[in-house]
């Protein structure tokens, strides 16, 4: 029998009355000043009654919220999303290719996207990111890479990329979307974490106002709203809008929640008014915690002066991404001391950063309490030993030092006879499941995938650090399915 404390609900409330301080999403940041409107959300929580419309069939009050949302980010269309930014994905993807077809997409998108590749049975050519410096944080991608795999691959049907990253990188998306269009291609842009650019101009722009063709954007990750909510953007005539509306059909609820809905709408009504003050207290916030910041010595803050080297044409200076590699911690050391001895949960943790997401419903309490741990972190710290062999070996991910080597679609590669072997005696094999660290949620290896040694290696070491493996079947670890040899 399930007790008491045992409860999910009650485990809820408890941590809503401790004093762990939320640098993560989503957006609202438990700031109960931000959610007034749903002291009883069972209030409002209603199915397709007579004048409430109906999201798969807007004709009415949902129709009308839409079109209005579009004249605020300047779309021609903007799509209500109730099964977050995935579903958008799946749409945008699955919209915009023949089944079979051929995409062409930037190796750290989330895993949302690799599973519209594998529904719609297609083949991905891979455009890489820059790596910074010897840090192993993701850069931007760079426009000439997108131009010479379009001019080698005339079956692209249509790329889609990354901007802003996880990390706050936010690539050239104005000369990337000249290049696909040259090549009679649409542009996709993921720009979940980036829902707070259009509403701030001191953010970089959004991908919407940059020539992109469909833009997806998570209002919960950066925006006081619902996990679980995002919009979906069409602008241009390079996409046929019916064919993603079709696939919005296929991927989200038949019942979609008005609670949600409503926070969408919510959400925007509050950012296009009183949101654009508050956005410009909040990066006024951000800045002078940053700058503090950087008296850090060993801890080390991505700031900007990254920008113009290895893809980063901008940064989100609302993403708190600390670098590690200057000192004896591993990111996951970090988040974990972070945790349990300052009472401060980060977004996410990698080998070599973590990553703090702040938002305008950040109280001056947590700006303090963030800076304060770091700085007193960074005092206590020692400087790691050089490793002369780490900066060369770093190619596209914090610790993958090969790009894998396709050897069969994902389709093909999930789909195949398989069996399980040792993690450590994989190499060679090829994997018929995904592996990757959640979040972020881009894959180390995809189905399909040679093992090579280095990405063995890195399943191993992430393992050895404590990170969160995710997609091995096996929940141990210790096995990974791979094809079966014929």
């Amino acid at each position: 029998m399930l007790k008491e404390e045992e409860r999910l609900i009650y485990r809820l409330k408890e941590y809503s009355k401790s004093d762990y301080y939320p640098f993560h999403m989503p957006g609202h940041k438990r700031n109960r000043e931000l959610g007034r409107e749903y002291e009883n959300p069972f209030s409002v929580d209603i199915t397709e009654i007579h004048g409430f419309d109906n999201l798969h069939h807007p004709e009415g009050i949902i129709k009308e919220s839409m079109e209005w949302a579009a004249s605020v980010y300047g779309a021609d269309r903007t799509y209500y999303l109730v099964n977050g930014s995935s579903c958008g994905i799946l749409s945008a993807i699955c919209g915009t290719t023949g089944c079979g077809g051929t995409i062409l997409m930037s190796r750290n998108c989330h895993k949302a996207a690799y599973n519209g590749v594998f529904l719609n049975h297609l083949k991905v050519d891979y455009v890489y990111p820059q790596i910074i410096g010897n840090l192993g944080i993701q850069g931007g991608i760079l426009p000439e890479d997108v131009d010479r795999i379009l001019a080698d691959n005339k079956e692209i049907e249509s790329v889609l990329i990354v901007s802003p990253t996880y990390d706050g990188i936010v690539s050239d998306v104005e000369e990337i979307a000249r290049v696909v269009h040259r090549h009679g291609k649409p542009l996709i842009v993921d720009e979940a974490h980036g829902a707070h650019f259009p509403f701030c101009d001191q953010f970089p722009k959004s991908a919407l106002e940059l020539g992109a063709d469909v833009v997806v954007q998570s209002l919960h990750k950066t925006l006081p709203c619902f996990t679980q909510t995002a919009v979906l953007h069409i602008k241009g005539d390079r996409v046929k809008a019916e064919e993603i509306e079709r696939y919005l059909r296929i991927y989200q609820s038949s019942s979609p929640s008005y609670v949600f809905l409503a926070g969408i709408e919510n959400c925007i009504f509050h950012m296009d008014r009183e949101g654009r003050q508050r956005m410009e207290r909040f990066y006024e916030n951000v800045c002078r915690m940053r700058t503090n910041l950087k008296r850090m010595h060993r801890l080390y803050l991505l700031d900007r002066e990254w920008i113009g080297s290895y893809g980063v044409f901008d940064m989100d200076m609302s993403k708190i991404v600390v670098s590690v590699e200057k000192t004896d911690l591993t990111g996951a050391d970090l988040d974990r001391i972070l945790r349990e001895r300052y009472h401060l949960e980060l977004e996410m943790c990698c080998a070599d950063h973590v990553v703090a997401i702040t938002s305008l419903g950040d109280r001056e309490e947590g700006f303090r309490r963030l800076e304060e741990a770091l700085l007193e972190l960074d005092g206590q710290l020692n400087d790691r030993d050089e490793d002369p062999e780490l900066e060369s070996n770093l190619e596209w991910s914090s610790r993958v030092t090969s790009r894998p080597e396709v050897e069969m679609t994902i389709f093909e590669g999930i789909m195949a006879q398989k069996e399980s072997v040792p993690v450590e005696e994989g190499v060679g094999r090829i994997a018929g499941e995904f592996v990757f660290i959640y979040p972020p949620g881009i894959p180390i290896v995809a189905p399909g995938e040679m093992l090579l040694p280095s990405l063995v290696h890195t399943i191993e070491e992430y393992q050895e650090m404590g990170l969160s493996v995710q997609g091995l079947k096996d929940l141990s670890g210790k096995t990974i399915q791979v094809v079966k040899r014929l």
